[in-house]
């Protein structure tokens, strides 16, 4: 779909502190609050919420932060800079905890074990090491690849880990023995990121060749997916190590993160978001392009998904691109990472700041079907729209004197007029 331009003029600061906003022809100023506006577009039937930070952490790095993550109980962050540190860190106020020290050169990636009392990182020095959050403490290093590594990610409970790296092999390590259990595939160009996720049962995972060692635990029925530089986005069995598909994309492949157990996402250099299915992968479900910037990651979140890219956008979709959240406060800075806990969602920038965003009302754009409602018209107490997208509606209107419901059956996306207190048919 094509860009839509329009502009917002601010008419004064209301009693309540909340700017008076109006918007150019075509736009509407849905809602309006300290921390967010949600414009609608009626015409194109398209809708942006535009969310600010409602708080940002300024003091923890010097310089761009590259990755963050959040435990799984919320308290701490763990972030790797430009500058060469690594930190823990208080998520609730950015407060210095642990500098973890031992990595030469760039930290690329780092990442919370499930329990929380863990860190997985990976550097430019080709090692992977575990860390205590508790005490700093360097528990484990893994070493094997003869290139940086680049991403992670981490089998059920933590007992495996996988690895990508610039050397171009995907390898899984036994945490409990500091070894590593095989080079899961070698690809002859590099591994920019890794997934793991469980397949669907309809999903032909392959047998292995040889008998998996008793060292892996919980490959089975696994998925693991590589976002690699030439170009390709490649699937296989964990356990099996056999091919599951072979996607080429537009431009190389920065990340990749599974949906479903079927549905996944793979962004790119110049701007692509594919999502593919694993059952009939040949062709897209759909493709993604707001921008020529490259897509820096991708995580799952509720019943969609969040998106960063290198022009400093940051958004969430929900279905489809009618109904997104736009993360704002990145100056044109590459957004490099997000991580979210609860309705909490950190995000990390080439500013050097994370920003922490607050998603507190459960609205429109975290249901499978959303309904967006403008403001009343003041002179019939009546909606004057509706959005909504393939979804039964019961509407009440107000107005008439017997409060008759109205009973629509939508395919969306659509808008409905609600005019003089009736829906034209």
């Amino acid at each position: 779909k094509p860009t839509l331009y329009g502009s917002l003029t601010c008419q004064g600061i209301g009693l309540d502190g909340i700017p008076e906003i109006i918007a150019s022809e075509g736009f509407i100023v849905n809602e309006i609050n300290k921390k967010s506006i949600h414009i609608l577009c009626p015409k194109e039937n398209a809708s942006s919420k535009f969310l600010a930070p409602y708080t940002t952490f300024s003091r923890i790095h010097t310089k761009s932060i590259t990755c963050l993550d959040i435990s799984s109980g919320g308290g701490l962050g763990v972030s790797s800079s430009t500058d060469g540190s690594m930190k823990i860190w208080q998520a609730s106020n950015g407060e210095l905890r642990r500098v973890l020290e031992g990595h030469v050169f760039d930290v690329n990636c780092c990442k919370f074990f499930p329990s929380g009392l863990v860190v997985l990182s990976g550097g430019m020095d080709a090692q992977l090491k575990i860390w205590s959050a508790e005490d700093a403490n360097c528990v484990v290093t893994f070493k094997g690849h003869k290139g940086g590594i680049l991403d992670t990610a981490i089998v059920d409970r933590g007992r495996n880990v996988v690895s990508g790296s610039r050397d171009g092999t995907a390898r899984l390590w036994d945490c409990g023995r500091s070894a590593c259990l095989g080079v899961l595939a070698d690809c002859g160009s590099s591994v920019n990121a890794v997934a793991v996720g469980a397949a669907d049962n309809s999903i032909n995972l392959g047998s292995p060749e040889q008998v998996p060692s008793e060292r892996e635990i919980g490959t089975e029925s696994k998925m693991l997916l590589l976002a690699r530089e030439d170009k390709k986005l490649q699937c296989l069995g964990l356990q099996s190590r056999q091919p599951v598909f072979l996607f080429i994309g537009s431009d190389a492949f920065n990340c990749c993160t599974f949906l479903s157990g079927f549905l996944l996402l793979a962004g790119t250099q110049d701007g692509n978001i594919y999502q593919l299915d694993v059952r009939n992968p040949r062709v897209p479900v759909q493709v993604i392009h707001r921008s020529g910037a490259p897509v820096l990651s991708l995580l799952s979140f509720r019943d969609g998904f969040i998106a960063n890219q290198g022009d400093g956008s940051c958004f969430i979709v929900q279905q489809d691109l009618d109904y997104v959240i736009e993360l704002t406060g990145a100056d044109c800075d590459p957004v490099y990472k997000v991580a979210t806990w609860e309705k909490q969602i950190y995000t990390c920038c080439r500013d050097g700041l994370v920003s922490v965003f607050s998603i507190t009302v459960m609205g429109p754009f975290f249901y499978h079907f959303p309904l967006l409602m403008s403001k009343p018209n003041r002179e019939n107490k009546t909606p004057q729209f509706i959005v909504c997208d393939e979804v039964t509606l019961t509407a009440t209107l107000k107005s008439r004197p017997n409060k008759e419901e109205q009973r629509l059956a939508l395919r969306g996306p659509t808008v409905l007029s609600i005019v003089n207190g009736t829906i034209p048919s």
